[in-house]
């Protein structure tokens, strides 16, 4: 068990690597390929009309004018051990970990994502709980039943919800639940100032996200379950004379686990890098709203910020997958 985890754990760090190499490629060197000089790229960092002074100050902090192996080792320094940008009559220190400046903002990167951190993973935390628990749940029952009126009640909400965008949804609840009928807020409230207010602000978000999810879960639950329910170690279980929700739970649903373990990483993965639609939607700062201000205005710093950040979330919750595996079936420890 412990070589599969420093295995496995190997393996994320040095997919994190290749993510971060792949990453500084999109964002500085396929501009250079595509025709971009050093100086359009660096002016792209600035404010309009930006002065010769300004675009040779940032493309010397950027190490634009160096070869490009080197730029790729300043990129990984600075993410490690910080950096040092000339701002004009003054310098600004970028501590580690330094995921860039804004010289459009004149704000560092990190301190940005990490005060809107709290609210993405509250809303990505309290979501996920909602689908994966509904999803599942769903997803069991009508596997035991099916062509049940629940069973194709169940599959018929769970292609609604798929089909169903979340920009849609959202103001469809926002509408009903906080405008018509106001009984949900819409002012996003910190856990540690009011748990109470901040489930209420948050719960809207929550079932807009859940909507679409737990439909897949569902959908996902029920395929697997059907599939396991007929295999023979199900039926040897019966022969043995245990309980029919023993059976079911332990190891029919044990058993199909497995795909849902593998898309519930990835999904959680995904949105803790930023929840786009469901922020802007109802207006949640978080790192999806603030990618999507500095797309509006062009400001590279932050989108490479909270690409890495993404990145970061998708490589260590694929770790956390592949070491679930091990507990759900015992099998994979061997392979």
């Amino acid at each position: 068990m412990i070589s599969y985890i420093a295995r496995r754990t190997i393996a994320a760090v040095i997919l994190l690597l290749v993510v971060t190499a792949v990453t500084f490629g999109i964002f500085f060197i396929l501009p250079m390929l595509a025709g971009q000089t050093a100086d359009q790229l660096a002016q792209q960092y600035i404010g309009k009309n930006p002065t010769p002074e300004d675009i040779a100050a940032v493309k010397a902090n950027l190490g634009l004018d160096q070869p490009v192996y080197v730029q790729f080792w300043d990129f990984i320094k600075g993410i490690v051990t910080g950096a040092t940008y000339d701002i004009g009559p003054t310098t600004v220190r970028c501590d580690a970990p330094c995921f860039g400046y804004s010289f459009k903002d004149h704000l560092e990167v990190w301190p940005q994502l990490t005060e809107r951190l709290p609210v993405t993973i509250s809303l990505a935390i309290g979501a996920a709980v909602l689908w994966l628990v509904s999803g599942i749940v769903v997803g069991v029952i009508s596997a035991l039943k099916p062509g049940s009126f629940f069973d194709r009640a169940a599959m018929g909400g769970a292609l609604a919800g798929v089909s169903l965008p979340i920009f849609f949804t959202g103001q469809l609840l926002l509408l009903v639940f906080s405008y018509q009928i106001p009984i949900f807020g819409r002012t996003y409230v910190p856990f540690t100032e009011n748990p109470s207010q901040w489930a209420n602000s948050l719960f809207l978000p929550w079932c807009s996200l859940a909507l679409l999810y737990a439909a897949i879960y569902a959908r996902l639950t029920r395929s697997g379950m059907l599939e396991t329910m007929n295999e023979d170690f199900i039926r040897t279980a019966r022969a043995k004379g245990l309980r029919e929700r023993n059976v079911v739970t332990k190891h029919g649903l044990r058993a199909a686990l497995t795909p849902i373990v593998t898309v519930f990483g990835m999904d959680v993965g995904l949105l803790l890098g930023g929840a786009v639609i469901t922020e802007s939607v109802y207006s949640l700062h978080g790192i999806g709203e603030y990618a999507v201000q500095a797309i509006r205005v062009n400001d590279l710093p932050p989108i490479l910020g909270v690409t890495l950040l993404a990145a970061f979330f998708v490589v260590f919750f694929n770790l956390v997958v592949d070491l679930l595996y091990a507990v759900v079936d015992p099998r994979v420890r061997l392979s």
